[in-house]
């Protein structure tokens, strides 16, 4: 089995494998006789991003530990498990377009589609989102040119040699062939995800449109103490460290753009470091509390007031400080970085979802965003003394200001001509005002490629640089999507993340590396 291990950073590396089959054999070799050292293993149409496990390297070491696990590895064994049912419409808007390409009448097509037992190869894009495949060749379609702005929860499309549902309204490329009233991602459900790595699917049609029995209506809740947003300008969202290995769920970490900010705001509260606490984005944010609360700021945050009356109180946002009933918490926007992290000694009552609080936006996973007139309740969680030691404030970047990120060249630089990779290093990247928790869009001379080729959908690392076909890149953050169809030129080092998240729309960035672009070679 030919193998190729590409760079992704000091934590991670792609396996690139000649085709499906031989990826799903060295990921099942994997899962059932594991390489110490190794985290969690992303399958994708032919490679597998491997990620170590703190204090271990991928490196040339663990190279060779996965080339030996891929010299001894089989053939998947077909799941016996019962396929799952899952009725279909078939109503998409190609399946015209499908069944010329395949030279099939519409007929035809949708008698192959049901008579095909799929089986799931992997997940990602977005949560439950499975990638099927079959043994029947002629499935095996380009993805649209144009991609639509807006697909449908529910619609059942076709890309490459997969099949797929789509788990919530997004964007995408794939040809639609018809719609499932079946959901494939239910937080209600245990597991949430319909699909899973090995399952197996068969289709069978509906002749008119099914419709998915209603959700009972929702509970209101009873009136919550805690704490009140009373203005904001961008939404404020629950963060922590995030929920990391969910990947078979098709999940990313999500988590606080800032984390060193967030850990240093719980412990200076007493909270544990990793507890929930609010991400303030710029501002300004007006907040108010049902019951006296110990609060504590960090991150962009180097101002706020108390108004308490008519009277205006300066907060020192070095130190912990208390707040009242009554009084009203002003965050104006920070003068550098972006994002600010507000933790309550005892911790907010914020529900876990697989492990963890955050809110990933992308996924919508985690507590709902808080706006004006919104409000989370306060928790009585176990906490030690705050610490009244003023707190150094670190450096974050102001628009028009450069910063410099480090970055690993790798995984997809050769897909790139060398003045490509040059100009990535040579410029300074303006960041737009079209970024969110997701990526961060950048503008600057495009990144052109030699050729078109289309990249099969692989798993990507929070601080991926993609770079799509219009040569503008987007630096990938923590509510990036698991997997990406577009090549990655370089990953921003880890320990630079919490920076690359601080930096503000109109500031510049220039990427630095330190080695150039080169696989990486087994070393026993």
């Amino acid at each position: 089995m030919t193998l190729r291990f590409l760079p992704v950073g000091p934590r991670a590396l792609l396996v690139e494998l000649p085709d499906l089959a031989a990826t799903l054999a060295l990921f099942d070799a994997l899962a059932t006789d594991p390489v110490p050292g190794v985290a969690e293993v992303i399958p994708a149409a032919r490679t597998l991003l491997v990620r170590a496990a703190p204090g271990a390297a991928a490196d040339g070491r663990l190279a060779a530990a996965i080339a030996a696990r891929a010299s001894r590895a089989t053939a998947r064994r077909e799941d016996k498990a019962e396929a799952i049912e899952i009725p279909i419409v078939y109503d998409g808007e190609d399946l015209a377009e499908v069944a010329a390409h395949l030279d099939l009448t519409v007929a035809e097509v949708v008698a192959a589609h049901q008579a095909a037992t799929w089986q799931v190869a992997f997940c990602g894009f977005a949560p439950g989102f499975a990638y099927m495949t079959c043994e029947d060749p002629r499935f095996d379609l380009p993805r649209r040119a144009s991609p639509r702005s807006r697909i449908p929860a529910g619609a059942v499309g076709l890309a490459g040699r997969f099949c797929g549902v789509y788990p919530k309204a997004s964007p995408g490329g794939w040809q639609l062939i018809g719609t499932t009233p079946t959901p494939m991602w239910d937080l209600a459900r245990d597991p949430p995800a319909l699909l899973r790595p090995g399952g197996r699917v068969r289709f069978v049609e509906r002749r008119s449109a099914v419709h998915a029995t209603p959700a009972a209506p929702a509970e209101r809740p009873a009136s919550v103490v805690g704490l009140r947003v009373v203005a904001t300008a961008f939404p404020v969202l629950m963060q922590d460290a995030g929920r990391s290995g969910q990947a078979a769920h098709g999940i990313s970490g999500s988590g606080a753009m800032d984390l060193p900010s967030l850990r240093r705001a719980n412990r200076r509260a007493g909270n544990p470091p990793d507890a929930a606490a609010l991400e303030i984005t710029l501002g300004p944010t007006r907040l108010s509390v049902d019951a006296p609360a110990t609060l504590v700021l960090d991150g962009a945050a180097d101002r706020a007031e108390i108004e308490a009356g008519p009277a205006r109180i300066p907060v020192d946002v070095t130190r912990p400080f208390a707040l009242d009933p009554g009084e009203v918490l002003v965050i104006p926007p920070p003068a550098r970085g972006m994002r600010s992290y507000l933790a309550r000694r005892g911790g907010f009552d914020a529900p876990r979802l697989l492990g963890s609080a955050a809110t990933d936006t992308l996924a919508g996973i985690g507590p709902d965003p808080l706006g004006a007139g919104t409000a989370i309740g306060f928790a009585d969680n176990p906490a030690l003394a705050v610490d009244g030691e003023p707190a150094a404030h670190t450096w974050l970047p102001a628009a028009g200001e450069t910063v410099l990120l480090p970055v690993t060249l790798g995984p997809r630089a050769d897909w790139f001509p060398d003045a490509a990779v040059a100009l990535l290093l040579a410029q300074d990247w303006e960041v737009t005002a079209q970024s969110s928790r997701v990526g961060v869009r950048l503008a600057g001379d495009p990144l052109v490629r030699d050729d078109a080729r289309e990249l099969p959908s692989e798993g990507t690392e929070h601080g991926a640089i993609q770079v799509p076909h219009s040569g503008q890149p987007v630096l990938f953050l923590a509510d990036h999507p698991l997997t990406g169809g577009y090549p990655v030129i370089a990953t921003v080092l880890p320990d630079a993340l919490p920076l690359a998240g601080q930096i503000p729309p109109g500031a510049r960035i220039r990427f630095t590396a330190d080695h150039p672009f080169s696989p990486i070679e087994a070393t026993p």
